[in-house]
């Protein structure tokens, strides 16, 4: 049994920290910027909440966080109350945030010197993977560092692999947002002209979906697509643009031409202005949809 704090109690952190504790049999201390919604994580699961980040992350073996942007991460990981300021040595901090590269290695730069272990692993999977202990967790950092930790990110993973060095997983994470933007667009078009077409959506996607054409979107997402009603469910439009712009920032230093995403970007931002910052990300659609 380790001791570990968690750091965010968000749609997705809020399920994750529950795993470890039940799932994993951990001592678990969370964090979140909203004490009521911690309290309400210790009523639910049992375990510790701490008034801060630094109380929470109090002799902890990991402290893993869940939090929103890089300025966030920030918040809880520097400073007087900050997790670095409660971890002792030989400890690793975990940031499961959709994040910068750049942060990451800053991170990993900040803890060596404290002569903290850090590993940068975002997660693809949404509040169902979540929930469901089913997420694909990418991972940057050393080697014999991703080899201790496993075995605690496998109790809420599908899959959990290292990319490379500090830094890859949040590159990876991009890897995957660029081709979700993508693939959303190219569903939202085809499920439209299908639409339009007078076909049955129901019998279209039942063929489709089992061939080339077929993906995880499409079999989750297209009778939301076809109702045109994207709320109370998924990713969020702000959360994906948040996320491709760290993808924008890193093609810029990279070199990578992103001609696609940035326009799908500007989709989002369109589909933001319709009153869509908390529709799922499959929204896209609303503007072939609806005039």
């Amino acid at each position: 049994m380790a001791k570990i704090a968690f750091l965010g109690l968000g749609v997705m952190g809020y399920p994750m920290a529950g795993h470890l504790l039940k799932k994993g049999g951990h001592q678990v201390t969370v964090y979140n910027r909203n004490a009521a919604k911690a309290a309400a994580w210790v009523k639910e699961y049992g375990g510790h909440s701490a008034a801060t980040p630094r109380e929470a992350a109090h002799g902890c073996d990991y402290v893993l966080m869940c939090v929103g942007n890089d300025n966030d991460v920030r918040s809880v990981v520097y400073g007087e109350h900050g997790a670095l300021a409660g971890m002792r040595k030989g400890a690793t901090l975990i940031d499961h945030t959709t994040a910068s590269a750049i942060l990451a290695r800053e991170l990993y730069t900040q803890c060596q010197s404290a002569g903290i272990g850090f590993i940068d692993a975002p997660v693809s999977g949404g509040q169902a993977g979540a929930v469901n202990a089913q997420l694909g967790i990418m991972c940057g950092g050393e080697t014999t560092l991703f080899e201790r930790v496993k075995p605690v990110l496998d109790i809420y993973a599908k899959s959990c692999v290292l990319i490379g060095d500090p830094g890859a997983g949040q590159l990876c994470k991009m890897v995957n947002q660029i081709a979700i933007a993508g693939l959303l667009q190219g569903l939202s078009e085809a499920l439209n002209f299908g639409k339009k077409a007078g076909l049955d959506l129901e019998k279209v996607v039942a063929v489709i979906s089992k061939g080339a054409a077929g993906s995880w979107q499409m079999e989750n997402r297209w009778q939301a697509m076809d109702a045109v009603k994207f709320d109370g469910f998924g990713f969020a439009v702000d959360w994906m643009r948040k996320d491709l712009a760290i993808c924008l920032e890193e093609a810029q230093k990279n070199g990578a031409r992103l001609p696609n995403t940035a326009l799908i970007d500007q989709y989002y931002a369109q589909v933001q202005a319709r009153g869509g910052q908390r529709w799922d990300t499959c929204s896209l659609m609303h503007l072939l949809a609806k005039d």
